[in-house]
């Protein structure tokens, strides 16, 4: 079992940035995924950014893609999620998953066995 902990969210204006963090305890030798998710109320959770624990390689919702970059620190147990160019439909609850050791969707939600408790952005004018 893996613990996540976010931490980084807060109210932006449009265009602005926001680093989200998650601090990752516990059997992280067994994690093959690690992956970032956002929800707004009344709909479902949406894969924002994912990557591979081992080798790095990183996945995006075509959303973000060349906004918002993830990445890994395996020495320090964190994965983080640098988000350029906000804009108002990025506004959500964050979370961050990590899954078990086997190879799985990185973009899909039940490929993930534990979870953070979430961090909000909200961006508005």
């Amino acid at each position: 079992q893996v613990q996540l902990v976010e931490s980084g969210g807060g109210a932006v204006q449009p265009g602005e940035s926001l680093r989200l963090s998650c601090a990752v305890s516990g059997r992280t030798e067994r994690v093959y995924a690690l992956g970032w998710f956002r929800q707004v109320p009344g709909k479902e959770r949406e894969f924002v950014a994912g990557l591979i624990r081992v080798d790095g390689l990183t996945y995006y919702n075509d959303a973000v893609r060349g906004r918002f970059i993830v990445s890994r620190d395996n020495a320090k147990n964190t994965l983080s999620l640098q988000m350029n160019r906000l804009k108002l439909e990025d506004t959500a609850v964050y979370y961050c998953a990590a899954s078990g050791p086997e190879q799985v969707p990185v973009s899909y939600s039940e490929s993930y066995i534990d979870w953070g408790q979430g961090t909000r952005v909200t961006v508005s004018s």
